[in-house]
């Protein structure tokens, strides 16, 4: 049987930042392994939605490190090679097709999968998901002689791919299962910002919709033609693109006695219950000590943080996991970045002009910062939004609200 001190089990985000991190501390040429389903080396995920989909960026442009990083440290890349199961008791994993690895101690970080619809014709071509590398080409590829698109969903992922459609002169709709986009999120007046700008830009929307079918046409009846709405309305359409939601990927733990919940359970160290293993990253459900809550988080600014505290802790630094929760965007010429958590908050403060593209959204839950939006605001909002947030400092909600204000 074949053994490795420090096994990754997964090879995005977390792996390829917690390898990096190893490394800079110090560890011993090999001492570790990255197993991974795919068969790329570890890869950042935000182009897949941006710059590699609109073609900006190529595969190796966005490799978190390159292909000699790993060689030359002796870290071993299992890609391509799936795990059937865990024995945390014999600190082994079962490999698919036969095989067995040993560990000293192991990182879970297997991500997310894209949660799919299950309504007739959803098996057609032409309908697409996005969450690895080969999505992002597949889409890209498609969209390059595509001239209708759907996009299912007004997440970020769905707001990111339908900005990149819309810019490549596709004609491009976006259907919402809500009377806004993104109103999990949003306040309504940001909603309403953004679906101006994007219809302003040729993006149309379908609110309150739901998909009854899909359907081919003519020659081509394997592959998508036209998107069936509940209410009767027909689109045609050369592609779909689907944000829907992503499930964590823990179904190879099922029998390992791990605890599960909404991903693997975690406690504030990123300790799993069983010894000498970890979880980093989307299937990592966590205790948020800011917050005093637990989260899963999908984003790539946790899969980094993560990945990093776990490379420490393997390296024996055992600290308390403790991050303000964050991620950002691009949508068109537009860019923003998200503190925190909106959940609770009980009153809302915008600086700026909403009607523009340069305005901030603060949540406060009494005189508490909670949550914060920023576009194209001065510096001193970017830098106190965290710092506020992780230090739970008194918010003047008076000073808050005038915008003249630089904010210290």
């Amino acid at each position: 049987m074949d053994h490795s001190k420090f096994v990754i089990l997964g090879g995005g985000m977390a792996a390829g930042y917690a390898a990096k991190q190893l490394v800079e501390l110090g560890l011993p040429a090999g001492d570790l392994a990255i197993v991974s389903s795919e068969d790329e080396l570890p890869y950042e995920r935000p182009p897949l939605s941006k710059s590699f989909l609109a073609g900006k960026d190529t595969a190796d442009s966005i490799r978190i490190n390159p292909a000699a990083f790993y060689n030359e440290h002796g870290i071993a890349l299992r890609l391509g090679v799936e795990v059937e199961s865990v024995d945390p008791a014999a600190h082994r994993l079962h490999l698919k097709g036969g095989g067995e690895l040993g560990f000293d101690k192991l990182v879970l970080a297997t991500g997310a999968r894209a949660r799919r619809l299950s309504v007739p014709g959803a098996d057609l071509k032409g309908i697409h998901y996005l969450r690895s590398l080969a999505d992002s080409a597949a889409i890209r590829d498609h969209a390059a002689h595509a001239k209708h698109a759907v996009v299912i969903g007004s997440g970020f992922i769905g707001m990111e791919v339908a900005s990149v459609l819309a810019q490549k002169n596709i004609e491009t709709t976006m259907i919402l299962h809500t009377d806004r986009v993104w109103d999990t999120f949003f306040t309504p007046e940001m909603s309403h910002f953004f679906e101006a700008y994007y219809s302003t830009r040729g993006v149309r929307f379908e609110r309150n919709a739901s998909i009854d079918s899909f359907a081919g046409a003519g020659h081509s009846k394997d592959a998508v033609a036209s998107v069936h709405l509940a209410d009767g309305l027909t689109l045609p359409t050369d592609l779909v693109a689907a944000g829907i939601g992503a499930r964590p990927v823990t179904e190879f733990l099922a029998s390992s006695g791990i605890e599960l919940s909404d991903g693997v359970m975690v406690n504030e160290y990123l300790e799993t219950n069983r010894p000498d293993i970890y979880a980093a990253g989307d299937i990592a459900n966590y205790n948020d000590l800011l917050y005093g809550k637990r989260r899963r988080v999908e984003h790539w600014d946790n899969a980094v943080s993560q990945g990093q505290h776990c490379a420490r802790a393997l390296m024996g630094d055992r600290q308390p996991f403790r991050h303000v929760p964050y991620f950002f965007s691009d949508v068109f010429d537009l860019s923003y970045e998200f503190w925190g958590d909106a959940s609770g908050a009980d009153r809302t403060i915008t600086r700026g002009d909403i009607s523009t593209n340069s305005f901030s959204v603060w949540w406060l839950r009494g005189k508490q910062l909670i949550a914060a939006f920023v576009m194209n605001r001065p510096d001193d909002e970017r830098t106190v939004a965290p710092q506020w947030i992780e230090s739970k400092h008194e918010v003047s909600a008076s000073a808050l609200s005038n915008a003249s204000r630089k904010l210290e």
